[in-house]
């Protein structure tokens, strides 16, 4: 057994360091990268077009190694990993085994670090999702085994939730047409009032589409920031307002590298999308779908960077035909 140890993190919660042991020598392949941010933690199998997900906002780590293991399957790479995380006190959020997790559409709806660093065998892949109290918030780990011909492959992202920086400082009152509204757990929620929520989300109902501006996903990654958007306040108000009309999410890229991997990326932006408006906003699940056409849907040349800057974008389209 190889021991690999994750680090420790004190960033107003203490945390104690994860020490695995791999049935067999692992080789890091992704050393552990720690950043604040949003991991979605997928909480059950892809279903109905979407993936259900817990966004967790804290501190991130996600790190993955390739076990020199031929003769072991991924049913074998998983399990000591998982009886470790639970003797360390996690408890299962969600457990499956490729066609059980929803096959193709859970793989690329996932946060999976590409090639080289992590390979996923889309025929043989197993994904466990473990969370466990620390102190007053939670910290929670996302694990992907697969394999190939002769090597196995894990990747783990782990995230450790807390308060977050303050949303407003010395100032009780909000201006610039926004309202502050009660948001789940107390939180503080920055809503259009209802003039602005009529004017953006009119494009919706007259034109059939609206971009949601201001999305920030940072470079090359496809989960939404911290931080409450504007837009997506204005979503869910909608939205509330209007419990008979459902839309779809749709992320667009621009035409830089392949096809098949801006699919991917554009509809791994939109289900984190949808991922906030559940959790942070409290849009019920049925009303909204996720999806990504990559570069196929351009509203700007691609050869310039203004343009391409356009193309990366999410929009929300009106599916209702009533």
């Amino acid at each position: 057994m190889v021991g690999l140890v994750l680090a420790c993190w004190c960033f107003g919660t203490t945390v104690n360091a994860l020490t695995l042991e791999f049935p067999g020598p692992a080789t890091p392949t992704a050393s552990p990268a720690m950043a604040r941010g949003s991991y979605a933690l997928p909480n059950a199998a892809w279903a109905n077009g979407a993936l259900s997900v817990t966004v967790i906002d804290g501190m991130v780590e996600r790190s993955a190694w390739q076990v020199d293991a031929p003769g072991l399957s991924s049913l074998d790479l998983m399990q000591p990993l998982r009886a470790q995380l639970l003797a360390m006190g996690f408890e299962v959020v969600f457990d499956c085994e490729t066609k059980g997790c929803g096959g193709f559409d859970f793989r690329f709806a996932v946060d999976v670090l590409p090639e080289p660093q992590m390979h996923v065998d889309l025929g043989d892949f197993r994904f466990l999702s473990v969370e466990r109290k620390v102190g007053a918030g939670r910290e929670v780990v996302g694990l992907m085994v697969s394999r190939s011909a002769s090597k196995g492959f894990v990747q783990m992202t782990r995230a450790v939730a807390d308060a977050g920086p303050a949303l407003f400082a010395a100032t009780n009152k909000a201006s610039g047409g926004i309202e502050q509204i009660a948001g789940a757990e107390g939180t503080a929620l920055v809503a259009p009032n209802a003039a602005a929520i009529n004017s953006d989300m009119g494009r919706l109902v007259t034109g059939g589409a609206v971009v949601l501006e201001g999305l920030d996903f940072g470079t090359g990654a496809a989960d939404l920031t911290e931080g409450r958007y504007a837009s997506l306040a204005a979503l869910a108000e909608w939205l509330k307002q209007n419990p008979d009309k459902t839309v779809a999410l749709v992320g667009h890229t621009d035409a830089s590298g392949g096809l098949e991997g801006n699919i991917v990326i554009s509809k791994r932006r939109a289900a984190s999308v949808r991922a906030r408006l559940i959790d942070a906003y409290g849009v019920p699940t049925a009303q909204i779908e996720a999806q990504g056409v990559g570069y196929l849907s351009p509203i700007a040349s691609n050869l310039t960077e203004e343009g391409r800057q356009k193309n990366r974008r999410v929009e929300a389209i009106l599916t209702s035909t009533q």
